[in-house]
């Protein structure tokens, strides 16, 4: 079994549009199946989508009924996971238009090719799915891997969506199995995940929606950048300058310095020159110290930092990582490794102690809990001592 269990991005602020939605879900459910006895059921058959004779209130009402305990836990599963981030992105209200308008767009695809009653949040899910793809393309959802033994791996949004949840687990699967029996609404499924795709881009594009250089549309711009193509839309957070001399076409603007850094970071990477690609990022950081790279490269520059010995941006990089992706699973690891850096090498002790005691609550190897217990009672018996290193180290630090 394959489920996914969380992601590595962090909301600024609170989904309460989303919070209530799993709510009304779970209370519907709760009245429907569990408490309403035959009048649950008599309103679930009144209010589910009867693709045979469909009427209006259905295509709303539909969205809030659930088969079983089961089918309401795995749509609320998917909605917990990328419904609160664009949530978040989007704002209540526009979020929750967005979510019932999905569920319409999936019913409508529904009745177009079924004639049998539809319940299910699923696809009004599947909107908010891959309007997660639009949004955070790079971010890494953690799957949970139930099988044999049990284990968690990470995997990027975009090959998690694309391949394995729209790809396999509604055309190609389904088509495997034509003539089996099956109570998955397929065309509402992917009726939703149409319109969610479609709508998101489309708000990016007219920047209905807040930009930033890591969703699908400036991937897509970066892109035809690097092969020579006009971008499809401007460039992130600059207006395109409309200026025609003679026949001359009109031209793109060209990248900022920072933009331009992150490029030449990005290529130095892909080349596999990570000497280049640190130049490239310390530059970056001398434009603009608040600058934090995709998770993969970021992580990769405070690797090669660490291993050619410059241990005060490696663990500047570090730390810049762990800033941005603290859900991420390195993220007890690059603690320990982190504080291995300031302990032994920068004699910051006080650093140390933070970052070895925040890998202890996430370690799992007992190889590495007992090296980070080791030492961080070093690192504490220094800061007792007096010698950590810096007027930073003379108080024990609070975590």
């Amino acid at each position: 079994m394959l489920i996914p269990i969380g992601t590595e991005y962090r909301s600024r602020g609170t989904p309460l549009a989303n919070y209530a939605l799993v709510a009304l879900n779970v209370l519907v459910f709760l009245f429907t199946d569990w408490l309403g006895g035959a009048a649950g059921q008599q309103l679930k058959l009144f209010y589910a989508l009867d693709a045979a004779r469909p009427t209006l209130h259905q295509y709303l009402t539909y969205q809030f009924l659930h088969g079983d305990a089961l089918h309401l836990a795995g749509n609320m599963l998917f909605l917990w996971i990328f419904g609160n981030p664009v949530c978040a992105r989007m704002g209540s209200m526009p979020y929750t238009l967005f979510y019932l308008a999905g569920g319409v767009c999936a019913g409508v695809a529904f009745t177009a090719t079924a004639d049998n009653p539809l319940v299910g949040a699923s696809g009004a899910i599947a909107a908010v799915t891959t309007a997660f793809l639009a949004l955070f393309p790079r971010v890494h959802v953690t799957m949970l891997v139930w099988m044999f033994f049990v284990f968690t791996f990470q995997v990027p949004a975009m090959i998690l969506i694309v391949f394995k949840i729209i790809l396999w687990d509604n055309i190609l699967a389904p088509s495997l199995e034509r003539g089996a029996a099956s109570n998955v609404a397929y065309s509402a499924h992917l009726g939703g995940y149409a319109f969610g795709f479609a709508v998101a881009m489309g708000l990016l594009g007219l920047r209905a929606l807040p930009r930033n250089q890591f969703d699908l549309l400036a991937l897509w711009n970066r892109w035809n950048r690097r092969l020579g193509w006009a971008p499809v839309t401007a460039p992130l957070a600059r207006p395109v300058a409309v200026e025609e001399v003679g026949s001359r076409p009109l031209q793109t603007p060209p990248l900022t310095p920072v933009e331009e850094a992150r490029e030449r970071i990005a290529e130095a990477l892909a080349q596999r020159d990570p000497e280049a690609a640190v130049r490239e990022y310390l530059r970056l950081l001398d434009l603009d110290p608040t600058q934090v790279l995709g998770r993969a490269q970021q992580l990769e520059i405070a690797n090669y930092l660490a291993q050619t010995r410059r241990y005060e941006p490696a663990a500047a990089a570090y730390e810049a990582f762990l800033d941005a992706y603290p859900g991420t699973a390195d993220a007890a690891p690059v603690q320990l490794y982190v504080g291995l850096i300031y302990s032994r090498y920068l004699q910051r002790y006080d650093r140390a102690a933070l970052h070895l005691r925040r890998a202890l609550d996430g370690l799992q190897l007992d190889a590495q809990r007992t090296l980070a217990e080791e030492e961080l009672r070093v690192a504490l018996a220094r800061l007792v001592g007096g010698s950590s290193g810096g007027p930073a180290g003379r108080d024990a630090p609070q975590d």
